[in-house]
């Protein structure tokens, strides 16, 4: 059953806490907030485990009062998921994500980009910066039309350097300038990758290579300027348009050769032939061109590092079976290893759009960011437990059943008869399932006639 495995995982947060009974709070927390209806905030949660009119002060405490680290909570995936589903490489994507918040009097809120927003004009939204890496699981390895999975490793706030005002001084303005270099999104995830990589050896995997797969805005001078450390390798999405050179000839003072191009110039160079490798997307393997040109210089971002540059050709689709073919645009990817096999690389790429993925699980069915909490220890850390709580639930998803949908889930609608994986709304409703018989059973045993069915479970916590 999900509700047992989930609870074998949930044992193992025990060293996390330094109390029983802490530990046990955190749990019936995790799922009423998985499970709850509606906004969700603590006190739905409280609702939903029936649990409404005992005290409820200690639910609060447990996150601006209790002992224990985010990071604790997310030993559970690294342990079971790494051994079972990585072979060469371990590869995490990382990518940040803003959490809306309504409050003016929380210190980490800032006037953030709106990504959803349109490409022709720059929206802003109220909210909190989270920055957030998923381990990618490659289920297709076990099952060919398995999709791949991202479980959620890290989440932490990221909170920028507030900008002075208009009336600042020009002192005020250069510490400014000067904060903003070492804290910054680029800056925070160097530094968890480098944790990340910490807690990889601590559980046992030292032998493996920490692939760090990102998108574009980390394709910078900070992130590309010095090594992340050893034992990790730094996947990033490039412009076509910047600056690349080979090294110069030896014998001289120059370092970079005089000639340079760009990654577009490589796509149209018809004498760099281009490679063929399959790669699971969309559903099943494909054949993907791509274009490989090693031990590269870029001046501008990764001084004398040499790397790899990659050219993907794009993957042809229909929007129907009868229309014609549509073309995406060219990727140009760079990276700093030299030794990992080109296929490893470029599959951890595709793979990256799971993170987004556990974006939009995180915010529209799991309502990360909608408890109101307002300690100065809570606003980060119950973000990040919900985001554990739902981590574990994925994995037990996949523990329990196999990546594959199976008839233990409730049936599909019309619409969603080709689903080929449970969604996070399907593993939510199993969930809910579950615990109704487990309290039903519980209630039998112990000789109770009204047990909280499952109508009042949904009547509570939609109150």
């Amino acid at each position: 059953m999900l509700r047992t495995t989930l609870d074998g995982l949930f044992e193992q947060w025990r060293p996390a806490f330094k109390q029983d009974r802490t530990c046990q709070r955190a749990v019936q927390l995790a799922i009423g907030l998985l499970c709850g209806m509606g906004r969700r905030t603590l006190t739905r949660a409280i609702c939903f485990l029936n649990l409404q009119f005992q005290e409820w002060s200690a639910h609060y405490k447990l996150f601006s009062r209790s002992k224990w680290e985010v990071n604790d909570l997310f030993k559970p995936v690294i342990k079971a998921a790494v051994p079972r589903y990585c072979r060469s490489h371990i590869a995490v994507a990382f990518d940040d994500t803003a959490l809306k918040r309504t409050g003016k009097k929380l210190s980490a809120a800032r006037w953030l980009r709106d990504a959803m927003g349109p490409p022709f004009r720059v929206n802003l939204i109220w909210g909190v910066r989270f920055l957030q890496a998923s381990l990618l699981v490659p289920l297709y390895r076990q099952d060919p039309s398995a999709p791949p999975r991202g479980l959620p490793v890290r989440f932490e706030q990221s909170v920028p350097v507030r900008k002075p005002g208009a009336r600042a001084t020009d002192k005020e303005k250069q510490n400014w300038k000067e904060k903003r270099k070492k804290k910054n999104l680029s800056t925070h995830f160097r530094a968890m990758a480098t944790g990340l990589r910490a807690s990889f050896d601590d559980a046992g995997y030292s032998l493996m290579i920490l692939a760090a797969v990102v998108d574009g805005s980390y394709c910078n001078a900070v992130t590309f300027g010095k090594s992340l450390g050893e034992r990790i390798a730094l996947l990033a999405r490039c412009r076509k348009d910047i600056r690349l050179c080979f090294p110069a000839p030896e014998g001289g003072r120059r370092v970079y050769g005089e000639k340079t191009f760009t990654p577009e110039e490589v796509a149209k160079d018809k004498t760099i032939p281009w490679r063929k490798t399959r790669i699971f997307h969309g559903g099943r393997f494909r054949k993907v061109h791509y274009k490989e040109v090693t031990r590269v210089l870029w001046q501008g971002g990764g001084k004398r590092r040499l790397l790899r540059l990659f050219v993907i050709r794009p993957v042809a689709y229909r929007k129907t079976k009868k229309d014609r073919l549509y073309y995406r645009q060219r990727a140009y990817l760079l990276c700093d290893d030299l030794a990992l096999p080109a296929r490893e690389l470029l599959q951890s790429y595709f793979d990256r759009w799971e993170i987004e993925v556990n974006h939009r699980d995180e915010k529209d069915i799991l309502g990360v960011g909608q408890a109101q909490v307002w300690a100065e220890k809570s606003h980060p850390r119950q973000p990040a437990f919900a985001v554990a709580a739902y981590s574990l639930l994925l994995l037990a998803g996949l523990l329990a059943y196999g990546p594959g949908r199976t008839a233990d889930y409730e049936r599909l609608p019309k619409w969603r008869k080709k689903a080929r994986r449970p969604s996070c709304l399907d593993l939510v409703t199993l969930l809910r399932r579950q615990t109704e018989e487990q309290r039903q059973q519980k209630g039998a045993e112990d000789g109770v006639e009204s047990v909280q069915g499952y109508p009042t479970m949904v009547k509570t916590a939609a109150a």
